[in-house]
């Protein structure tokens, strides 16, 4: 009775463990006999060869990756971070307490999402006493990388004889290595065949000779010795498959034929290899030369994805102001946040892990704040009551393309905005209707802006072989105007708010910059901030004083293009008309030093402008007083924005905002607006799948090459999307992005950060020294690399003055 009730319990446990669903993205696999040892979303499991639940055999914040069984099986060796810092790890292999074997210098790039990859990464065991791994310590860059031995009982690595390495495998007889002299598997530059393309060496231990035995133009990697025969990855026919090579006859035959996903980081046992592909583990066996997929199950509370609170203030985007002062919006971690000044509550106006909102904007009226949300799919421009006392409402529709920026017009009944297709168009908020302003095939269109009335659009056009001219766009002629030449760089206009002016910055200073060293020149800081006088009855402010005896004269009565109007806050705003005759004669000269120049904003006699220059450590925000003649600066800052009514500004102190009344002077900041109710609950896998379909948007929209260089770009959305669901950790869903953009075989297209798990990192320095232990069991140096020690970045400890310390000691 008691052996039926066993076997019944044990059914009903073998049901329920295999009507879990498989699990994929699991990386890094290794295999022992019948178990399997792997990497899932940062932590190591185990399981059998022939599938099933996985037990876990790491718990940590970081990610530990690289397991590998010892020869005899009684141990692993993996690369972890327990410490922070990515270092080599030893334990049982049934689980148990990590032991650290290594201890280096902290490396600026060490990171499992980097394209240089970790750190410090296991590659295979020489024996049941010594560990290989590669290894940056020694390296100048982050490209190279050497092999080192570590011993199962510390101590000091020893460092092969090779220059340079990568994966890596012993002969039988521990005689030979074939290993890679690049590492190349964490770039996400599929089908490369350049001239860092890898190849598979061998290398003797005792003639000190090495040959290739690959020499192809396509990638050769992870060479797995067993036997006569040495096994490798090769993209050679697109997709990486598996090949071997006899060591005796010297042939390659093809193993496997993927056609759909790479087979990635295979690793050799026992007359197994397994490796990963599609997410899934499967294992070839050498013998029979048949490959089975391991179904592998994991049961975990996946703490890393879990829906998380989080402060959205820490990921702050986009920012605007309320027209009176008396709130500020935020597009924080894809949310919409209406903030207030004093008092108040902090309202999310979205709430949508799943959505990213961005590029906030609040209307002049004060009565509705704009945004881009893809909660579509696709980037739309919403605009949605400052309250949030009802639904948004979506403006813009069937757009399939990256916007930028929506800019209110003054009476806060358009919005302005460019986009990826190098369109500059508005939108009628109540008819919904869109209005093409320019379209231009030379660059992007940028640094927008709106009259005072409402009726002119002035900005920069770049022209292909020429430089970017400032146009105005008039609104009821639907006419354009040239308002500067094309012999100078011109950008950023800014209609004054009294309609006289439009200011703009402009390269025409050329101080060139003298080299002693090379006998050439530079030249930098070439902007200055320029106005154009409107009208030509517009004074030059700067025209010389001539006190005169004031004569009063009869009032006309107003044409009917001079009325006025009135915009949302009440003023009245008189119709801007714009004398395009010898306009670009009328160009005016702000004073001020040539630099940087940014965020123009002339309100009356006062031009606020934000500075910088190549001399100049911080940026300025400065006032010029077209009044006085005088510039004040009135702080270092580099970032704010006045209020629609002209009354107070908002500083962006170092993400800390200040609302303040329109200075006039030196600023002192006291108060900040108060950000900490900026929580919220985040679904962790919504917002990774939201990030995903981003980053494929992204490359569908601002690849240089239309037809993605021959790909079918939403084939290759399918063929990745579906391993999303399975990502709980931030660095696997980098991975997938990696493979995604990868497909597209260009360099620089990498993926990086993220909010993830960062394990506060031990910062460790060097002695700028060889060392080794001698007989007596003491350590002997070997060598003392020289510094420059006047300089704190190349000082060499063992050298600097004082210190009594030799090579031999």
């Amino acid at each position: 009775m008691k052996k039926i009730l066993l076997f019944v319990v044990t059914l009903l446990f073998a049901q329920l463990t295999f009507s879990q669903e498989e699990t994929r993205l699991l990386r890094f696999p290794a295999i022992y006999g019948d178990q399997v040892v792997f990497t899932y979303a940062g932590d190591i499991y185990t399981v059998a060869k022939t599938g099933g639940l996985a037990r876990k055999l790491t718990n940590d914040d970081g990610y530990e990756m690289f397991a590998r069984f010892s020869p005899d099986g009684k141990q692993i060796a993996f690369t972890g971070q327990y410490d922070g810092n990515t270092e080599v790890y030893l334990m049982p292999a049934e689980g148990g307490v990590p032991k650290r074997l290594t201890y280096t210098a902290t490396l600026g790039r060490d990171d499992i999402s980097d394209r240089m990859g970790p750190n410090n990464i296991v590659m295979t065991w020489k024996d049941n006493d010594n560990i290989v791994y590669r290894s940056r310590k020694k390296s100048f860059n982050s490209f190279k990388g050497q092999l080192f031995i570590a011993n199962v009982n510390g101590g000091l690595s020893e460092e092969l004889p090779l220059p340079s390495g990568g994966f890596c495998s012993y002969s039988p007889d521990k005689d030979k290595l074939a290993f890679n002299r690049v590492f190349r598997e964490f770039r996400t530059w599929k089908y490369y065949k350049g001239g860092m393309a890898d190849d598979v060496w061998i290398y003797d231990f005792n003639s000190k000779e090495t040959i290739n035995i690959t020499n192809n133009d396509a990638q050769d990697i992870f060479p797995m010795w067993f036997n006569e025969d040495i096994y490798f990855l090769s993209d050679r026919d697109r997709t990486m498959n598996m090949f071997v090579y006899n060591t005796v006859s010297g042939e390659t035959r093809k193993v496997t034929d993927y056609n759909e996903y790479d087979i990635k980081f295979p690793s050799p046992g026992n007359g197994s290899i397994i490796y990963e592909n599609g997410g899934f583990l499967y294992n070839y066996n050498i013998e029979t030369q048949q490959t089975e997929k391991i179904p592998v199950i994991i049961a975990d509370d996946f703490i890393q994805s879990r829906d998380e609170l989080k402060d959205a203030s820490k990921l702050i985007r986009t920012w605007a102001v309320s027209p009176d002062g008396k709130r500020m919006v935020f597009g924080a971690r894809g949310d919409v946040y209406s903030v207030p000044v004093k008092h108040g509550i902090t309202r999310n106006l979205t709430e949508t892990s799943g959505v990213h909102e961005r590029n906030v904007e609040w209307s002049p009226d004060g009565k509705y704040i704009s945004y881009i949300s893809d909660r579509t799919g696709e980037d739309e421009i919403y605009i949605q009551k400052q309250d949030g006392s009802e639904e948004a409402i979506q403006i813009t529709e069937n757009s399939h393309n990256y916007k930028y920026n929506p800019v209110w017009s003054p009476d806060s009944k358009k919005l302005l905005w460019s986009d990826r297709m190098q369109r500059l168009q508005y939108v009628d908020i109540e008819t919904k209707e869109i209005v093409l302003v320019e379209e231009t095939r030379d660059g992007e269109l940028r640094s927008y802006s709106w009259s005072p009335d409402s009726r002119w659009i002035a900005y920069p056009k770049p022209v292909r072989a020429e430089m970017t001219r400032i146009l105005v766009y008039n609104l009821e002629t639907k006419e354009k105007h040239t308002v500067t030449d094309n012999w100078y760089n011109s950008g950023s206009p800014k209609f004054s708010s009294d309609g006289k002016y439009l200011f703009f910055t402009s390269s025409r200073d050329f101080n060139p910059i003298y080299s002693w060293t090379e006998w050439n020149h530079a030249y930098r800081d070439m902007i200055k901030v320029y106005f154009v006088t409107l009208r030509k009855d517009v004074e030059n402010p700067f025209m010389p004083e001539n006190d005169e005896v004031e004569v009063k004269e009869e009032t006309k009565n107003k044409k009917d293009d001079d009325k006025t109007d009135k915009n949302k806050n009440g003023d009245e705003v008189e119709n801007i008309n714009i004398d395009f005759d010898g306009i670009a004669d009328r160009i005016i000269a702000l004073p001020g030093d040539a630099g940087y120049y940014w965020n123009i904003n002339p309100i009356g006699n006062s031009v606020y402008y934000c500075m910088g220059k190549s001399t100049q450590e911080k940026s300025k925000l400065k006032l010029y007083d077209l009044e006085k003649k005088k510039e004040t600066v009135l702080g270092d800052y580099g970032s704010y924005q006045v209020t629609a009514d002209k009354k107070k500004m908002v500083i962006n102190s170092n993400g800390k905002y200040a609302v303040i009344d329109l200075p006039k002077g030196k600023i002192d900041l006291k108060e900040f607006v108060d950000l900490s109710n900026m929580k919220v609950w985040v679904n962790l896998k919504e917002e990774w799948n939201q990030i995903y379909n981003e980053a494929w948007r992204q490359m569908r929209d601002f690849f240089y090459d239309p037809g993605m260089h021959g790909l079918d770009w939403t084939a290759i959305n399918t063929k990745y999307e579906p391993l999303v669901p399975y990502v709980n950790n931030r660095n696997d869903l980098n991975y997938i992005i990696g493979e995604m953009i990868g497909e597209l075989s260009i360099g620089h297209a990498y993926v990086n950060g993220g909010d993830k798990p960062k394990p506060e990192r031990i910062k460790t320095g060097l002695l700028g020294a060889e060392l080794s232990r001698d007989k007596s069991g003491y350590y002997k140096i070997d060598k003392i690399l020289k510094g420059e020690n006047w300089t704190k970045n190349t000082r060499s400890p063992f050298t600097e003055v004082g210190v009594d310390v030799s090579e031999g000691d």
